[in-house]
């Protein structure tokens, strides 16, 4: 549960410093991150790299999160 949260906070804060503009705030990222871990791991797979791999697939899903939340926004 420690592992996942962190991955999740590492993964948001990453893609709240990539995807700049509107911002989500902490939570939201932490959330983001989460959430991109699982988009993640369904788009790439199940990482083979110990935390570093969790963390890039995490971010991964949570950039693609964050892009379409952007285009439903527009919409």
């Amino acid at each position: 549960m420690l592992y996942t949260l962190l991955v999740g906070l590492v993964a948001g804060w990453l893609t709240g410093k990539l995807m700049r503009g509107g911002g989500y705030g902490v939570v939201v990222d932490v959330v983001l991150g989460l959430l991109g871990g699982v988009v993640g791991t369904w788009l790439l797979g199940t990482p083979g790299r110990g935390l570093a791999g969790a963390i890039l697939v995490s971010f991964v899903g949570a950039v693609v999160l964050v892009a379409i939340t952007r285009v439903l926004k527009r919409v």
